[in-house]
This record gives structure tokens, C-alpha cells and sequence, in this order.
């Protein structure tokens, strides 16, 4: 399924029935995790279903929403009770489900019905949303297909945006001509088996002065008063800046891979336990690699293009860390379990000690990204 995020520019009667929906949501999803908290065996979702039209009737502000979007809360809240049961089957120590504060519920689904995306050919198109009416929306790129499903969101600067979803079969696999190997790091983001070594952009670590800036004025406002929520939307306006640059840079980077190669082997990393390293922690939150592959997944199967995931073990075996073209070489050995993977049988050549073409990342944001091998000196 494909995604496009959209903003939305709701006017202030909009913005409060927008409001008003999130937080019926908030009190249905609540409700329904009481209800199962106080009952012996957990409700199936079609259970929780069939409570909507008695609550309906005890609180007649639920019909004021469209209620597909209640089935979805219904849905959430169903879906994490399976992944709080799948990780205690892993062994690992959960509790209970929490309750959502107000405010803490950001986004509402609609599924099936109740939008239409309306052309106006002016800057601002108008997408139909039921119960709120036609909110102005920003369609700044081409949709194409049906749309299946709209996410309303709203961001903690009072942003609001729309994910229109749409449905888009996989495209039939391409011939395998163009291969390469993909070796991701901290110092450098990654390094290809082609000789790039693309700059880590650490957005997180520029704009760190900025945060405790934010965060320093938001302590010194009294909790909860006007002041103090301007502020909060100030500090939420960073981080959100931070979050849409790692995800311009994380497109553009995967984009480039899929136009120019027909096999892209990477590893398969286990994100989440090499975040238990207290000192790389915020380095590799920082770098998003899962976002990364989760981008470079996704386009490949609409590219009809390859994606295969090695085991990292051993990549790096017998290489020094003074060595510059150590991840140059792990790359190559990605590439070379890659092949292996799919039987390929295509001839590797060892590595050769050559220098490599460093890329900043303000040049794969510009789309200055070199498609083919280059050497320059390597000292620069």
C-alpha cells in the first residue's frame, strides 16, 4: 500500500470538530480497554464490535462520528493487544495496556468511506471528510490509483495532515543486471560496494543547541497555561523540522539505490538490541536505519527491483578500524552473500585498495548522488 502525506489547513470550526472526533475516539478507546480490563478472557475484536451500538445509545456523542472510524478504534486498540501478547510469548517482560490521556491520541482513521479527494485546480485542493466537512488540503505531487483509506493526524505544533492510502499492486521483478552491496554505519551513514561513503547527516546533533533552548524556556513556564502550550508547540515545531529532513534525506538516498540498481543486498540488522548500547543509542536512533530499509523494501517491490537481507556476522571479520576502506569491504562481502543467497552464481572480484567518492548529504538531498564509480583523491 502506498502513502502520500498531505497538509490540511482546516478552518477554526473545522479544527474543532476535528478536535471533537479525536477525542470521542480517545474516550471509546479507553472504554473499551475498561471493559476488557474488568472481564476475565479477553473480548474477540468482533465482541468489542458489537458493544459500538449499545454505547452508541448510552452516549449519543459517538453518532456525531462517522462510525468506520469507530470500527478502527476498535481495530487499534485490538492490534495492540496482539503485539502486547506476541512480545510476552518472546519472553519479554510487559504489563498491562496504559490508558490515553487527553490529548495524548493524535490521529483518527477512516476506512473505505467518508472522504473524497475534490480537484478545485487551484493551490489548494479540498478533501471531503465526514462529520467536518471539505477541509483545504495541500496536493503538492500527482495521486494516482484509489484511495483506500485516509489517516487524519494532528501534530504536536496543532499541524494537522492527511495519509491518503492507496492500493498498488507489485510491480513483475526485473531482470538482476545492476548489483550492489550496502554496509550501514554510524561514521559514515553507509558505504556501497560501488566506493561511496554517503556522510551521516546527524539532523538530530544540529539542531541539539535549539532543543535545550526550546526546552529550557518551556521550564520555565507554568504547566498548562497559554504560555506554556505556545511553547510546547514551538519546541514540537524542532522536532518535527528534524524528523522531516531524516525522512526528505532517507527518500531521496533509497530513491537513488532503486533507479540505479536492479539487486540491492543490505543486512539484516537487529535494530532494536543494538539500541541496548547505551553509548550508540541516540547515534543510531539518529540515523533511522529501519526507515531506511523500510523505504528502500517498499520501492523496490513498486520498482520491480531486489531487496535481500544477509546476516551481518563476520562482515567486518579481520579489518582494522583504522582501516579507510573497512566498510568498503564489508560492503563487498554483503554483496557477495547476497549473490550466494540467490544462487546467482556471477563471478566476484576481490576488493580492490582504491579510494572512494565521499557524498555529503546536503548532495543526496539536491539529488547530486554520482550513478557511476568515480575515484578522487582520498584525502579530501
Amino acid at each position: 500500500m502506498l502513502t502520500y502525506k498531505f497538509r490540511l489547513y482546516p478552518t477554526n470550526e473545522q479544527e474543532e470538530n476535528l478536535l471533537f472526533i479525536l477525542e470521542r475516539c480517545r474516550w471509546l478507546y479507553n472504554k473499551l480497554l475498561s471493559i476488557i480490563n474488568e472481564s476475565k478472557k479477553t473480548p474477540s475484536k468482533r465482541e468489542m464490535q458489537s458493544l459500538l451500538p449499545k454505547l452508541k445509545e448510552e452516549h449519543p456523542e459517538l453518532k456525531e462520528v462517522n462510525a468506520k472510524t469507530l470500527q478502527m478504534v476498535v481495530f487499534m486498540l485490538n492490534n495492540n493487544l496482539k503485539a502486547l501478547a506476541e512480545l510476552k510469548k518472546r519472553g519479554k517482560k510487559v504489563g498491562k495496556l496504559r490508558y490515553k490521556k487527553y490529548g495524548k491520541l493524535k490521529s483518527f482513521i477512516l476506512n473505505q468511506s467518508g472522504f473524497k479527494l475534490i480537484k478545485t485546480g487551484s493551490r489548494l485542493d479540498k478533501l471531503y471528510i465526514s462529520k467536518v466537512g471539505e477541509v483545504p488540503i495541500r496536493v503538492h505531487r500527482l495521486v494516482e490509483g484509489k484511495i483506500k483509506q485516509v489517516i487524519i493526524k494532528r501534530y504536536g505544533s496543532g499541524e494537522w495532515f492527511a495519509l491518503l492510502c492507496m492500493e498498488e499492486a507489485e510491480a513483475p521483478k526485473k531482470e538482476i543486471e545492476k548489483v550492489v552491496g550496502i554496509d550501514l554505519g554510524i561514521r559514515s551513514f553507509l558505504t556501497d560496494s560501488e566506493g561511496r561513503v554517503i556522510e551521516n547527516p546527524r539532523f538530530y546533533e544540529q539542531e541539539l543547541e535549539r532543543l535545550r533552548i526550546e526546552h529550557r524556556k518551556l521550564s520555565r513556564k507554568k504547566k498548562s497555561s497559554k504560555n506554556w502550550l505556545k511553547q510546547l508547540r514551538r519546541l514540537c515545531k524542532v522536532y518535527e523540522r528534524i524528523e522531516r529532513r531524516r525522512d526528505d534525506f532517507l527518500h531521496k538516498l533509497s530513491r537513488f539505490y532503486i533507479d540505479n540498481y536492479d539487486l540491492i543486498v543490505v543486512e539484516d540488522l537487529e535494530v532494536e538490541n543494538m539500541k541496548r548500547n547505551h553509548n550508540l543509542s541516540s547515534e543510531i536512533s539518529d540515523a533511522s536505519w529501519s526507515k531506511f530499509l523500510h523505504y528502500l523494501s517498499y520501492k523496490a517491490a513498486s520498482a520491480g527491483k531486489t531487496v535481500v537481507k544477509v546476516s551481518p556476522r563476520g562482515t567486518s571479520e579481520g579489518l582494522s578500524w583504522s582501516d579507510p576502506l573497512r566498510d568498503y569491504t564489508s560492503a563487498c562481502r554483503i554483496l557477495k552473500r547476497g549473490l550466494e543467497k540467490l544462487g546467482l552464481g556471477r563471478p566476484f572480484e576481490p576488493v580492490e585498495r582504491r579510494p572512494l567518492l565521499h557524498v555529503t548529504a546536503s548532495s543526496v538531498v539536491v539529488g547530486q548522488v554520482s550513478s557511476k564509480k568515480q575515484e578522487p583523491n582520498l584525502t579530501q
